[in-house]
């Protein structure tokens, strides 16, 4: 029998995926069904565009529930306080700059369930955040990125 992915996650992100599923089974679940039954008094469902998207939509919705439930199922809550304070581990914002151009980055290490780059969280499954868990304050370290090697240096670790 295969065995299950483990998702690694801070408890913040735990309860966020609780919260997005209580609300997708509350909400987003009857309103998918409203929305159904008014496109079904469209009349002939083989051209009612507006029943095919929220069929679509309906699809969509039990998918992601179906995800987040098996993440939960699976869900490894990461105690950040084990590392070392100054160490780079899920649950921590580590601040570091690029070599030599000193490009500052700030990222917040989190489990792949919780991951939003455009928010300044990473996936620790990601190259960056595997590069740098682990390492200290004052650290430089090699980072392999499918655009190259990133040489970077390690300012500051801090708890979220």
């Amino acid at each position: 029998m295969a065995e299950e992915k483990v998702y690694p996650m801070t408890p913040e992100g735990k309860k966020q995926l609780e919260e997005e599923l209580e609300e997708l089974k509350t909400v987003k679940r009857g309103e998918i069904i409203e929305r159904i039954k008014i496109a079904r008094g469209f009349g002939d469902l083989s051209e009612n565009s507006e029943y095919e998207a929220a069929k679509d939509e309906q699809a969509f919705v039990e998918g992601r529930i179906t995800t987040i439930e098996n993440m939960l199922r699976f869900a490894e809550i990461v105690d950040k306080d084990e590392a070392d304070k100054d160490e780079v581990s899920i649950g921590k914002t580590v601040t570091f700059k690029e070599l030599p151009d000193e490009e500052e980055e700030e990222y917040k290490i989190v489990g792949s369930a919780e991951s939003d780059p455009f928010s300044g969280k990473i996936s620790n499954d990601s190259p960056i955040a595997q590069a740098l868990i682990g390492k200290k304050e004052n650290e430089e370290v090699t980072i392999e990125t499918p655009n190259g090697n990133m040489r970077v240096k390690i300012l500051s670790v801090k708890d979220s």
